[in-house]
């Protein structure tokens, strides 16, 4: 969408609606579904970047998008599709879209460390708080899954392969049932490879 300006001479103010020759770019949101085996997954875009993925059924998320909305599909939302159905379909999904996630710069802090854990493997909350701990950003490992339950784009940022320190599975916002599958299936992908 463009939004043109012009100075209104009257009053010295920005107006809008004459096309002066400047133009303003906005980004737009996108939103669509992609039906998995494990369940329909919801998909948010923002221009060209993926700000939001997780299963529709949870019941802690709702989205309300607080800018335009268009009905023409980014190109990112093809290479989201083709990682998902890569994914799901028993092979290594290969380079991740585009994605923004956003949150406090604790939270973005953690994500960025969770979507360091290779695929098929998990990590606990403890040595996530760890690796913080040796960037100089102390944290517990309850800090940790707080931020972990915020990560607004499940499976790119892989909260499901974060665990508790005794290997249990705990806190996802999917289900502890999904949590199980998505971690057999990455087993079971790299066994395949």
């Amino acid at each position: 969408m463009d939004f043109n300006f012009d100075m209104n001479d009257d009053l010295g103010i920005a107006g809008v609606g004459h096309d002066m020759g400047i133009s303003v770019e906005v980004d737009m949101f996108y939103t669509a579904k992609y039906e998995s085996p494990l369940g329909q997954i919801t998909l948010v875009f923002l221009g060209e970047t993926l700000t939001g993925l997780w299963f529709s059924d949870e019941d802690k998320v709702s989205f309300s998008p607080d800018g335009p909305v268009t009905d023409e599909a980014p190109d990112v939302y093809e290479k989201t599709v083709a990682w998902l159905d890569a994914y799901f379909g028993g092979a290594k999904p290969g380079k991740m879209p585009l994605v923004s996630a956003v949150g406090s710069s604790f939270q973005e802090s953690v994500w960025k460390l969770v979507q360091k854990i290779p695929f098929g493997t998990t990590q606990s909350y403890e040595e996530i708080a760890q690796k913080l701990a040796e960037t100089g950003r102390a944290a517990s490992a309850q800090a940790v899954g707080g931020a972990v339950s915020r990560n607004p784009i499940k499976l790119l940022i892989p909260c499901h392969r974060v665990i508790a320190s005794n290997g249990e599975l705990t806190g996802y916002a999917g289900g502890l049932e999904r949590k199980q599958k998505l971690l057999d299936l990455e087993k079971k992908t790299l066994g395949n490879a």
